[in-house]
Parts: structure tokens; C-alpha cells; sequence
């Protein structure tokens, strides 16, 4: 009887951790730090969790507890909401990228902000903001300073990949100490979703429905992922992702018919199915061996809340990367309670 009783408790108690909340975020990025995985997304100041299993997340509030003292000059309607952030280490330190824009406007701002530590319970935990690194102006500009990805070249060159519709995604040079626009500046387009090239005086953003690059390097090759199509629309969400190979991190970037992406091309990497509307915004990893592909996914069953996916990454025999759709519902995270103060 005993057994039998101790037998349904753990019934219920393994039934009760399945239905445990998903972490719902936006546009996540992740970093390790020791044995904790740190995820970041978009969200008020920035949200973030930490995790020991990369399923098991903890949330640990956000980075930065005001507002950047440059965000309203950027974007006057700034509301506290800072977007698609970029975590990267580079010489000791962790540099975090972030954007704040008014929505549907290029009238956006990049800034990143520099720690020594992920670890909120360290006592060197300590953002210090390195203010705006780049803006983009309405009717000045014809790309949007939003969404950034830091990736080096062989050389050890900071680039700064970034785009949101207008006229797809740029990248740019970074000064040795990843804070900077480098001077004399040099700067590439890499895809765009019009098949031709941009025209001058371009300033509104339709059709172009691409944005979030993150840019992977595997072997010898550069990987440019891209979201295309609209996210954010519930049922009628149309986000998936893309991707383009290159020798060099400025590109071309060829997808697998040999299309440069900054002429429209692009090879489809995973697309919504009946049970996920639509993904996208990826970033990608190699942790402790093992390749993964980082995303958001709205969920059909739960009103279309957007939920956190880590999915493996392989390459096929022609090196190009692939995932299994399957895993979107084979990966459930777990939000555990929040950190105590």
C-alpha cells in the first residue's frame, strides 16, 4: 500500500514538472560562464536567465535596472523595452549588445555594455554601458540600426553584422576594443530579400522582410542566418529562417544554388509547421562539443505564446547546416522559480 502510495506522489509530481511553464522570451542569445548556461533576451532592460542543463531556466531578472542614458535620444518612444541583444566574450570581459528603436521605424540606436562576470551573485557583477555605438535616422539612412552580431575574422577583426527590413542587413567594422565604429569605416551589404541591389534614397521598409543576422563560423566557412517574413502576428506569423554560406566574414553569402543573398538568395533552414506558427530570430553555438541552434517559436496550442527552443545543429555531407523540426517539440524548457534576493 505503501509502494502503491508513494508510486502515485511521484506520478503526480512528474505529471506537474511536465506541465511546468515554458520560458517565453524573444530573440535569445546565450553565453557560458562556467557550468551556467546564461540566456538572454528582448525584454524590459533586457531579461535573462540562468541554467545548469540548458532546460531548467532561472530567471534572474534584468540587466539593466534603469534605462540606457542615451535610449530616448535615439528613440524618443523609447518605453524601457530594449531589443535583440547580442552576449559575446571577448579579452576577459562580456560585451552585450542591445538595440532600442521605435517600433517600425529606423529610427534606431546599438549600444553595448561591458562585465567581467555573468554571475548576478558574483561580487564583480557589474554592467558598465559603453553608450551608443551606432544610430540609424529616418530618411538619412537607408538600414536600421537594430539587431547586432558581433563575429570575428580570421584575423581576429571585430564586424558587427545588423539589419531590420529597409534595406536588409549591413555589416561594418569594429575598433580593436569592440566598443567603436572603426575609422576609416568599411562596410559591406550581405542580404537583402529584393533581388536587386539597393537604390539610393530608398528610406521605406516593404518588402523587405529580413532581419536578425547572426553570422556562425564552422570549419573554414561563414554561416549568415537570417529571419525572413513577419513575426509577431499570432496565426498569421510568417517568420522562418535562412541561410548563406561564405569563405569571409564580408561575404558574398551563397546559399546552396549558389544565389548571393545580397541579391535576394537565401536557403530555408526551418519553417513553421501546424504546432509552430512561426520561429525565427536564431543565434547559434558550439557548446562543449556540440552544435546548437538557439530560437524563439510561437506556440499554436498556447495561443501563439512565444517559447524558447535549443535544437542540435548537424551538417550534412555538403556542409550545410540542418536541424531537425521534430526537436521543436521534443525541447520543453522549464522556468523555475525566480532567484531569491
Amino acid at each position: 500500500m505503501l509502494k502503491r502510495g508513494l508510486a502515485a506522489v511521484t506520478a503526480t509530481l512528474l505529471a506537474l514538472s511536465c506541465h511546468a511553464a515554458q520560458v517565453s522570451v524573444h530573440d535569445p542569445v546565450m553565453a557560458k560562464e562556467g557550468d551556467t548556461y546564461y540566456l538572454y533576451s528582448t525584454g524590459p532592460g533586457i531579461t535573462f536567465y540562468s541554467s545548469k542543463n540548458m532546460r531548467d531556466w532561472q530567471p534572474e531578472g534584468r540587466v539593466f535596472a534603469g534605462q540606457p542614458t542615451w535610449a530616448k535620444t535615439a528613440a524618443p518612444s523609447f518605453d524601457d523595452h530594449i531589443w535583440a541583444p547580442d552576449v559575446q566574450f571577448h579579452d576577459g570581459k562580456y560585451y552585450l549588445y542591445y538595440s532600442v528603436s521605435g517600433f517600425g521605424k529606423n529610427k534606431s540606436g546599438i549600444g553595448v555594455t561591458v562585465n567581467t562576470t555573468l554571475n548576478p551573485r558574483s561580487p564583480d557583477y557589474r554592467w558598465v554601458d559603453q553608450g551608443m555605438l551606432l544610430q540609424s535616422v529616418p530618411e538619412r539612412d537607408e538600414w536600421n540600426a537594430i539587431d547586432s552580431n558581433i563575429i570575428t575574422d580570421a584575423k581576429g577583426t571585430p564586424w558587427m553584422s545588423f539589419g531590420s527590413f529597409w534595406n536588409g542587413i549591413k555589416l561594418v567594422k569594429l575598433t580593436p576594443d569592440w566598443t567603436r565604429i572603426a575609422e576609416p569605416q568599411e562596410w559591406h551589404s550581405l542580404a537583402r530579400r529584393a533581388p536587386l541591389p539597393p537604390r539610393a534614397g530608398e528610406f521605406k521598409p516593404a518588402p523587405e522582410e529580413i532581419e536578425a543576422p547572426f553570422i556562425f563560423q564552422h570549419g573554414k566557412d561563414y554561416f549568415l542566418f537570417v529571419s525572413w517574413g513577419l513575426c509577431c502576428q499570432k496565426e498569421k506569423s510568417t517568420y522562418h529562417l535562412a541561410v548563406g554560406r561564405a569563405k569571409s566574414v564580408t561575404g558574398p553569402y551563397l546559399d546552396k544554388n549558389g544565389r548571393d543573398m545580397a541579391q535576394g538568395g537565401g536557403t530555408v533552414v526551418l519553417q513553421g509547421d501546424k504546432d509552430w506558427q512561426g520561429l525565427g530570430h536564431n543565434s547559434a553555438y558550439t557548446f562543449d562539443g556540440k552544435d546548437y541552434l538557439v530560437l524563439h517559436a510561437y506556440e499554436t496550442a498556447d495561443n501563439y505564446l512565444q517559447k524558447l527552443k535549443i535544437l542540435p545543429m548537424t551538417w550534412d555531407k555538403e556542409g550545410w547546416p540542418q536541424v531537425d523540426a521534430r526537436d521543436l517539440n521534443r525541447y520543453q524548457s522549464r522556468q523555475l522559480p525566480a532567484a531569491k534576493p
